[in-house]
């Protein structure tokens, strides 16, 4: 039987195609070398340019190689997360090695470590790009509702080991992603990246879809990160990896998507009834997510932690229950209920 294959030109999946289809799809240019395919062979989804079975197919072969003296793909770091509700990862540089993180996302770090604030992202042609691409790169972060600023922490001891650590921001679970081993991109959540080796590029994803932007939870725009290097990310609460079949539907709260891979179709969802909707208590919308492709979820979305904490302080209309004794913080008056 020949092969088949199946493609994912802007996440929509159609297939399965034999090689000449696949072949005559690149020479009219409904796909192109950077095209996601899975096929036989394929653990995961993967560019076409990547798959050696495919590589006949690219006329003209792939992009040329580096100059000579070019450092190829991002450092490649170590790292160790630790703690359990209350996570942080700590990452070991080698000299001249490197990890970008969000400003304000330090830990701690040892006294080689030189830290620098920079426009836009960490990818690697950073320093050479002209002030105008700088300033356009730190836009897009702004639009994603992250700082303009990034923070690069380098190993500039010359010798030997150092060490940065990153906590999270609020309890979950820090997710290290190998880019590398995902296909080289990520769709995110705007807020949920934490830090990642020196070389990955953190960028826009747009939702096409005006439901999903609107009614998304995310908004119009989450983050896209790539590259070939490690990035972590935070979930909050208890972390869900599910891996999607082809044609394979999830419907989640709009809130609990942190990461998915660019092969899984996003779209959202009115939720039903009018009684449904009103009085269920889940929203008005939810997310609806299909494969083929690897979604990761979190089951403590920081919007829903934060409304259960305003809801209890006495801004939110809460009463402060007391702790301890009775004339110790608490006192009469709240004791009697103010009333």
């Amino acid at each position: 039987m020949a092969d088949q294959w199946y493609v994912a030109p802007d996440g929509q999946t159609t297939g399965p195609f034999g090689l000449d289809e696949l072949k005559a799809m690149l020479a009219s240019g409904r796909i192109n070398n950077e095209t996601l395919v899975f096929g036989p062979g394929a653990a995961e989804w993967t560019p076409l340019r990547s798959v050696g079975s495919l590589a006949s197919l690219l006329q003209g072969g792939g992009p040329p190689p580096p100059p000579p003296g070019q450092a190829l793909g991002a450092d490649e770091i170590d790292y160790v997360i630790e703690g359990s509700e209350m996570q942080y990862v700590e990452i070991e540089l080698d000299p001249g090695e490197s990890a970008v993180a969000e400003a304000g996302a330090m830990f701690y770090m040892t006294q080689g470590i030189a830290m620098e604030t920079i426009f836009g992202d960490g990818r690697r042609e950073q320093k050479t790009r002209g002030l105008m691409d700088n300033l356009i790169g730190a836009g897009k972060r702004l639009l994603t509702g992250e700082s303009l600023f990034m923070t690069i922490f380098t190993n500039s001891s010359g010798a030997g080991k150092q060490r940065v650590a990153f906590g999270a921001p609020y309890p979950g679970k820090i997710l290290p992603l190998h880019l590398g081993e995902l296909g080289g991109e990520i769709v995110c959540q705007k807020d949920a990246f934490l830090c990642a080796a020196r070389g990955v590029a953190l960028e826009i994803a747009f939702q096409k879809k005006i439901g999903v932007g609107l009614f998304g939870g995310e908004g119009f725009i989450m983050q896209r990160l790539k590259g070939d290097g490690l990035a972590f990310v935070h979930a909050g609460g208890t972390l869900v990896e599910l891996d999607l079949a082809p044609g394979e539907t999830l419907k989640v709260d709009t809130g609990c998507l942190v990461a998915l891979k660019p092969s899984v179709n996003y779209d959202v969802e009115f939720v039903g009834g009018v009684k449904t909707a009103l009085f269920g208590g889940e929203g008005l919308f939810f997310a609806t997510l299909s494969g083929p492709g690897h979604v990761w979820l979190q089951s403590l979305p920081l919007s829903r932690l934060a409304g259960r904490i305003y809801a209890a302080a006495p801004q939110g209309g809460g009463k402060d229950k007391g702790e301890g004794s009775l004339l110790g913080k608490v006192g009469i008056g709240t004791f009697f209920g103010d009333d």
